[in-house]
């Protein structure tokens, strides 16, 4: 029988971390993970420089094997049926950010964290936000400081040209989950990208 925990993989509009969001699904479904994919409106139906939306449905009915839960009315039962173990924002806009930190549950995404919480079961974010370092930065406060709320570690991805984005380090998504089912937040919490 498979331990490992029932994961809803829910992604958001942050199309240029799409790629490394499906590695990371990859490796996790590879390691024994069950995961399930919600999308946002907007993660579903736009296609962007980054690929077709029909590519990018298409490719993580794939790597999970299940159907995309990309609506409201879908996304309600996940906490009452209790449908997982732990939901995984991954990539996670600040859109989705400011949404969830005042409680604005109007996309898929949102409804889905917002239904599993009411298990009190973890939810875990992994940023990507042009804007992490201003305007976002007071709805990220606001998730790091509330219960079942655990972050991937993130960091400056281009401080040069980008000086106030965040992205997470997707191959810390892991690790990230494994602790946030024992209710303990991954350290450090901030990181430094190798190539930089």
């Amino acid at each position: 029988m498979n331990d490992k925990p029932r994961i809803g993989f829910a992604i958001t509009g942050s199309f240029c971390t799409f790629k490394p969001a499906f590695e990371t699904a990859e490796a996790l479904v590879r390691a024994g993970y069950e995961l399930t994919p919600i999308m946002s409106f907007n993660a579903y139906n736009l296609s962007t420089r980054f690929g077709s939306a029909e590519e990018n449905r298409t490719r993580i009915e794939s790597i999970t094997g299940r159907e995309i839960i990309h609506t409201i009315e879908s996304a309600e039962p996940i906490g009452p049926k209790r449908l997982f173990d732990l939901i995984a924002v991954c990539p996670c806009t600040s859109n989705t950010l400011a949404k969830l930190a005042t409680g604005v549950n109007d996309t898929p995404v949102t409804m889905a964290v917002k239904s599993h919480l009411r298990n009190q079961r973890p939810v875990v974010i992994a940023i990507s936000t042009n804007d992490a370092l201003s305007n976002a930065a007071k709805n990220i406060g606001i998730l790091e400081s509330m219960k079942h709320y655990y972050f991937v570690p993130y960091c400056q991805d281009d401080y040069i040209l980008k000086p106030f984005s965040m992205v997470a380090d997707f191959s810390k998504l892991e690790r990230t989950c494994d602790l946030a089912l024992s209710g303990i937040q991954v350290q450090p919490m901030l990181t430094q990208l190798i190539d930089t």
